[in-house]
């Protein structure tokens, strides 16, 4: 498929993919006339690229997983290991973003007990 099939298919813009290829991310396509030709495999490909980015892994150990994606089978354990690190820090980062959203649950329930606070005061006000 054409850079820009598969940049419609990943959501990413063209250069994002050039510039993921450049890196090692992405496998060369196959150049048929000038045109970059990919395989359809790479949509699946790209999808878990987004997903390690998303999950706050950085470019250059999306870097090293690719090389060892690209090494074949002889580095599953390392790429396991990787992916384990990875989880880890995004249940961590889910736990202090859980601690957040119940501070954030608290200030706002204070904000709504100020807020009737002052309507009645304003009711009790505006009755006498």
């Amino acid at each position: 498929m054409k850079i820009g099939r598969l940049s419609e298919l990943t959501r990413l813009s063209i250069d994002t993919l050039r510039y993921y290829e450049r890196l090692g991310l992405i496998d060369p396509p196959f150049r048929k006339g000038g045109q970059r030709l990919y395989d359809p495999d790479a949509v699946r490909w790209i999808e878990f690229l987004k997903a390690l980015k998303a999950t706050g892994m950085s470019l250059e150990d999306m870097k090293r997983y690719a090389l060892m994606r690209a090494r074949g089978h002889g580095t599953a354990a390392n790429r396991r290991v990787m992916l384990e690190n990875q989880h880890a820090k995004v249940l961590s980062r889910i736990a202090e973003l859980s601690a957040c959203a119940t501070l954030l649950e608290y200030k706002i329930a204070n904000y709504h007990d100020i807020e009737a606070s002052h309507e009645l005061a304003d009711k009790t006000r505006h009755a006498k």
